[in-house]
């Protein structure tokens, strides 16, 4: 069984409710018609009844057991539209901005959902950039207890099955912070190792990298690295850990006994921690093409209550895929 199936297989078994407020793209139509059938979640549309069905039928979307919420005719606005000041009170949001922002921007609605217990997560950015997804889960929904930092992960899933656990390896921040500074790697690595275990089901083993192991290159770059590893032990981290760590050292058994002997990490990682996004950009990118591994992400993390970010060229498969990997976050 592959990665998506074994995280479809979870997700039936957790039956969760994830919200798609993005029905005016037929693909997300077509996508929850999947997911109803694949029963890996319940779905949520957000938007006019009659619209969402009319535009159902025109593209050959078959949304029977799909809940519509329609935010204008919503027996709890005044409850959303509440918080929302709430949430922004330092930012003297009025009561009248809050209701344009719960009546016209259903991708902060659907936070709000996620946030007031309604649904359990959300999937959005099919027709949306990437910074309205964001803005709107951080300003709604907030990071995680002990964790300011959203960040991303992708799951490589590799053919040969070296790496990792089974060819399962994690590369995370590959997609969202360009320069993360110690505190933000420390945060990345909480967050990748909690994806881990929750979504993948994996026992999380994380190498900090760098172009140094073991203090063999001395470098402010390298002193980042360092400095991360020190916050994970001041707040004891229930994950194993090790860096700074070159990537060989990581994942070859034996050059990591060579550089970093009586590391549990070493040659051992399922979890690589790019010192930053220009690296772990292109990290994954190159082992996707030249070893033809399997990307799928980014997975956002960080958040107190899951929230994906979808690329606008995906695929029906691929929001169906993301719903049921945003179903497995949830704590």
């Amino acid at each position: 069984m592959g990665l998506i199936e074994s995280i479809k297989e979870k997700a039936k078994l957790q039956l969760r409710t994830i919200v798609l407020p993005e029905p005016e793209d037929e693909r997300v139509l077509k996508a929850a018609q999947q997911v109803i059938e694949e029963k890996t979640a319940k779905v949520v549309l957000i938007g006019n009844v009659e619209t969402i069905k009319a535009d159902a039928a025109k593209c050959g979307a078959n949304i029977e057991g799909v809940t519509i919420v329609d935010p204008k005719n919503f027996d709890n606005i005044n409850k959303y539209i509440d918080e929302l000041v709430e949430l922004r009170k330092s930012k003297n949001l009025s009561k009248e901005e809050a209701t344009e922002i719960m009546l016209n921007e259903p991708r902060f609605f659907g936070c709000m959902m996620v946030r007031l217990g309604d649904a359990d997560g959300l999937v959005a950015g099919s027709n949306s950039p990437t910074a309205d997804v964001l803005k709107a889960a951080i300003q709604v929904i907030k990071t995680a207890p002990g964790i300011n930092t959203v960040s991303s992960t992708f799951i490589m899933e590799t053919a040969d099955g070296k790496f990792g656990d089974n060819g399962l390896i994690l590369f995370a921040d590959c997609a969202v912070i360009p320069e993360p500074n110690a505190e933000q790697l420390a945060d990345i690595a909480c967050a990748t190792a909690a994806t881990a275990a929750s979504v993948v089901g994996l026992d999380p083993r994380v190498a900090m990298l760098s172009f140094s192991t073991k203090g063999s290159a001395s470098h402010p770059l390298v002193d980042k690295v360092q400095y991360a590893c020190d916050i994970l032990t001041e707040r004891n981290v229930n994950f194993s850990f090790d860096g700074e760590l070159q990537a060989d050292a990581a994942i070859i058994e034996s050059i990591g006994a060579k550089k970093a002997p009586g590391s549990k990490v070493a040659g051992k990682a399922n979890i690589l921690v790019f010192p930053d996004l220009q690296s772990g950009n292109i990290g994954y990118k190159l082992v996707q093409r030249f070893a033809g591994a399997e990307a799928h992400g980014p997975i956002v993390q960080g958040l107190n209550q899951p929230v994906n970010d979808l690329s606008r060229g995906c695929s029906v498969e691929d929001i169906a895929n993301l719903v049921a990997i945003t179903a497995t976050q949830i704590k």
